[in-house]
């Protein structure tokens, strides 16, 4: 979001101090500079030509506070242009909500409502998984206890020392290193990096042996009920519950020749009803 102040309208900044000062010193300056922007920014009628420049004024002054807010946010590996640019409006809202009267310096007014909107770009918009508050708030933790691990050994810190160091489980913090991947959703279809191989799609899948009898399933259950009940307890005796015509004829106290016209004749009947074409 660039903003432009014109040179007639933005005051003066305060003059620098000794270079040794370094970043203290701009931190001083825009500091003063914010007060002076909001003093001349609380006489002007909202809406107005002049409040308006001078209200982009004091955007384009603390945009620096929002990029080090942004910052925090780097290891989510969003674009930090997005970030800083959701950043921003949070803090066009904190301006217009600011009160220099109450005493309070505008850059502690305004941090917890830029890091809120940042906050609540990534739960509303990027995570692709929906996260229990708690897990994500551990999350948060770990992502810390991590970064400064890693600084103190000079290397990537092992899940038991990230562990020891927060004072959870072993399986908390890997369910929380899991939780963090759910800012990204990759496509099954797209193709694996560095590997040659196909898509997530393409090796994961498979087809099912069983899909093509599904229609045939469907249509043998439609036929059956068009047979006198005890012709279909034979049918389902003899290939649901793979019983001999011997054991069939014992279970139902016919003969066994009987059962077998029977079986014969279910078959006619199903045939004659399919009109289907094999």
């Amino acid at each position: 979001m660039a903003l432009t102040v014109p040179a007639s309208t933005a005051p003066e900044a305060p003059p620098a101090k000794a270079p040794s000062a370094g970043g203290s010193t701009r931190g001083a300056d825009t500091r003063a500079l914010t007060q002076v922007l909001f003093g001349q920014l609380k006489g002007l009628e909202p809406g107005t030509p002049e409040h308006g420049r001078v209200r982009g004024a004091l955007i384009e002054a603390n945009l620096p506070l929002v990029r080090y807010a942004a910052a925090r946010f780097r290891s989510r590996n969003e674009p930090m242009e997005d970030v800083v640019q959701v950043g921003t409006i949070g803090l066009i809202n904190a301006i217009d909500r600011f009160d220099p009267d109450r005493g309070v310096q505008f850059p502690t007014f305004a941090m917890p409502t830029v890091v809120g909107e940042i906050k609540r770009y990534f739960r509303d918009n990027v995570r692709t998984v929906h996260v229990p508050r708690r897990l994500h708030e551990l999350w948060v933790q770990v992502t810390g206890a991590t970064e400064d691990l890693t600084t103190a050994f000079g290397r990537s810190p092992t899940t038991a020392e990230i562990a020891e160091r927060l004072r959870i489980t072993e399986d908390e913090v890997l369910a929380c290193i899991e939780a963090g991947r759910s800012y990204h959703a990759t496509s099954l279809e797209a193709a694996q990096e560095g590997d040659g191989l196909p898509g997530l799609l393409d090796r994961l899948g498979y087809e099912d042996p069983a899909l093509d009898g599904v229609e045939h399933r469907d249509l043998v259950r439609h036929l059956l009920v068009q047979l006198p009940e005890r012709e279909q307890r034979i049918l389902l005796l003899r290939y649901y519950s793979n019983l001999t015509q011997s054991q069939i004829s014992a279970e139902l106290g016919v003969s066994q020749m009987h059962v077998s016209r029977l079986l014969a004749r279910s078959f006619a009947r199903l045939r004659s009803a399919n009109r289907i074409e094999a």
